[in-house]
């Protein structure tokens, strides 16, 4: 059985059928055509599915269609500014942050989150804050160095 969801994606008003029992990461990727969230671990273990879901850091993968329903959904596409990368994405690039790029949506969402909440962050917050993201292959110097950066420029 199907059911129609909304919600508020990117800034604007979608509408969308699907079983209740989808995760909102499916409904994002096959259904509304949203690349910047992936599916790595399927369990919640490596953030690359996290999306700002009312405003806080969530795993799509755990959170079901039927729970973001009227919800207000931004992932890392929601953050450009008429197609160009916003202050932290551009941290990212300038800092050398991005290699494969498979886990650096996850990571900007929640270097957003952390930024937008905490102008000032210590090296601590931001740790806390990508606690719950992996990287594989660009190592998390240069990660925590674009978050740095990223609240400087805020």
């Amino acid at each position: 059985m199907k059911r129609q969801s909304s919600l508020k994606l990117n800034g604007r008003q979608v509408s969308v059928t699907a079983p209740p029992a989808h995760t909102l990461l499916e409904v994002l990727r096959e259904k509304l055509d949203i690349t910047g969230p992936k599916e790595d671990c399927g369990k919640g273990e490596c953030g690359a599915c996290t999306v700002l879901m009312n405003g806080k850091p969530v795993l799509s993968c755990l959170v079901l269609i039927s729970q973001a329903d009227g919800s207000e959904v931004v992932t890392s596409e929601g953050f450009m500014k008429e197609g160009l990368p916003d202050y932290v994405q551009k941290a990212f690039i300038d800092n050398g942050a991005v290699q494969c790029g498979h886990c650096i949506p996850g990571f900007i969402v929640s270097a957003e989150a952390l930024v937008s909440r905490n102008p000032n962050p210590s090296l601590a917050d931001i740790k806390t804050a990508i606690a719950g993201n992996l990287c594989r292959c660009t190592g998390y110097t240069s990660i925590i160095r674009a978050v740095e950066d990223a609240a400087r420029k805020k």
